[in-house]
């Protein structure tokens, strides 16, 4: 994957040296789905001052010129140790990319910086509440003025943490009717917050409000917002989703809590259908791990592997919720939130993310009719 093995070695060490220095300093306490609600800005900023973001990004624009690879050794780490990334995440790893593809000079040299760095948040608006995930359909409407400026109307659904980005990549209509389906529709870079954008915090059912419903209410935006070619959203939205669909946090979700119930079966003993269990969730984990690594290096050679990152998302969202389920039916622990036993914490609030594992980033119905035309069986 044109990566030396002693360079990803030592870079392994280093995160994992940087990480048991945070946990003995008690800056954080390990979570599973941190990647969607481990909200921590002083965390990403350290991340960003190591280095540690932005790690294939040109180091013109703030980034350190390293591979994929790299870069996926960082992010697994983080992961199965259950850290706190959900502020930079979503920039990091595809508003980054996507702005480097598809920005003017302006527009890198605006935001990158920021996202490398750790100080910069993004948020995307795709999702609508009557398009379901059919993304095709949206009906948010930019309408461009004699002025080249952009007004803006309509509804996002399931934004995360458009409440505390900086910016939002947004797809919608600048062309054409819903009936034209990904003909006409384009992406705008927003700025937030936005004197005429309403955010209204979604609750989970953890108590959470990691998502948000954002409404356009003909919200005016500057006419640099524009990314990329106008009308080419679609086919821009679909390069970006690659990188959303293929990480590492597509099965490593429930990592932290793996790594927990292994550690309680070293205390306690293990019987030998929980040695069983726990090696073939080892071994699946495995498997997806080599998927997603093959994913970011045909990223990194400028390849599409569009229906390689659908399976990774299929099949990992399956694994995480295979793993609670699993955890959960072998284990004598009693599940409830706020329990002072780490491990039973775990358990219960991973048991309470479980809906949004199959949904998020596409549902498994939608990935699975993507796998079969790649395959020309549909």
């Amino acid at each position: 994957m044109g990566t030396d093995q002693a360079s990803t070695d030592t870079l392994r060490q280093e995160m994992r040296e940087f990480l048991a220095a945070e946990l003995d300093a008690g800056t954080f306490v390990p979570a599973c789905d941190s990647w969607m609600s481990g909200f921590d800005p002083a965390f990403s900023a350290r991340l960003g001052q190591h280095g540690w973001l932005g790690m294939t990004m040109p180091k013109k624009y703030g980034g350190r010129g390293r591979s994929a690879v790299e870069r996926f050794v960082i992010t697994e780490e983080l992961l199965a140790c259950g850290a706190p990334v959900a502020a930079h995440w979503i920039a990091d790893r595809q508003m980054a990319p996507g702005i480097l593809a598809h920005g003017s000079e302006r527009q890198r040299q605006r935001y990158i910086p920021g996202i490398c760095s750790g100080t910069m948040f993004f948020a995307i608006g795709m999702s609508e509440p009557d398009a379901g995930s059919d993304l095709a359909s949206v009906r948010t409407r930019a309408v461009c003025a004699d002025d080249g400026s952009w007004r803006i109307s309509g509804t996002k659904v399931w934004t995360t943490g458009a409440h505390v980005a900086h910016a939002m990549v947004l797809l919608a209509r600048t062309d054409g009717t819903p009936a034209d389906r990904q003909t006409g529709l384009s992406q705008l870079i927003v700025d937030l917050p936005h004197p005429d954008i309403e955010i209204r915090p979604l609750r989970s059912i953890d108590g959470g409000a990691h998502f948000n419903e954002v409404i356009f209410h003909d919200a005016n935006v500057g006419t640099e917002a524009l990314l990329g070619e106008r009308g080419a959203g679609w086919k821009q939205v679909m390069s970006e989703l690659a990188y959303e669909r293929s990480g590492p946090e597509r099965f490593l979700s429930t990592m932290p809590l793996l790594r927990a119930w292994a550690a309680e079966l070293r205390r306690i003993g293990a019987s030998a259908e929980q040695r069983i269990t726990l090696g073939t969730l080892t071994a699946r984990a495995w498997a997806l791990r080599r998927m997603s690594l093959q994913v970011a290096a045909e990223l990194a050679d400028g390849g599409a592997p569009d229906v390689l990152a659908a399976m990774v998302k299929d099949i990992g969202s399956q694994f995480e919720g295979d793993v609670i389920e699993a955890i959960r039916s072998s284990s004598d622990t009693v599940v409830r939130i706020g329990d002072t036993n780490p491990f039973a914490t775990l358990l219960a609030t991973a048991i309470l993310h479980t809906p949004a594992f199959t949904l998020r980033g596409g549902t498994n119905e939608i990935l699975r009719a993507i796998v079969a035309r790649g395959m020309g069986l549909r």
